[in-house]
């Protein structure tokens, strides 16, 4: 079965730094793809980055400049660099993997940001 469990949330001022780290396991082959979800209340769950297994990167407009998503293929890891916070980054992060081979999509649990002074 596979299982995506994030880490790094936590509560931080506006214009200071988080990373999160996404751990995958039990996947039957790679994962094609990997990336970062939000979702701040009320609003609907929104692409913030991915990257594919030739390091291909999307940002949303909004964190351009600001994060740097990475990936340790082996380990199928994915990690968020997110910089200079804003009060607007506050939401639940997910961690996102996905299979070209057979569709599949897989979502962790989420990992809180809050970005408040």
């Amino acid at each position: 079965q596979v299982r995506l469990v994030e880490s790094g949330g936590g509560l931080v001022q506006p214009g200071e730094s988080l990373r999160l780290s996404c751990a995958g396991s039990g996947t039957i082959g790679r994962f094609d793809g990997m990336g970062w979800y939000r979702q701040a209340p009320g609003t609907q769950r929104e692409l913030v980055a991915s990257i594919t297994g030739d390091s291909i990167t999307y940002y949303a407009d909004s964190v351009k400049g600001r994060f740097t998503i990475s990936r340790d293929n082996g380990a199928y890891r994915v990690y968020l660099q997110m910089n200079s916070l804003k009060p607007e980054d506050t939401a639940v992060y997910y961690c996102n993997a996905w299979r070209i081979w057979d569709g599949s999509t897989f979502w962790g649990q989420g990992t809180e940001v809050t970005v408040s002074s």
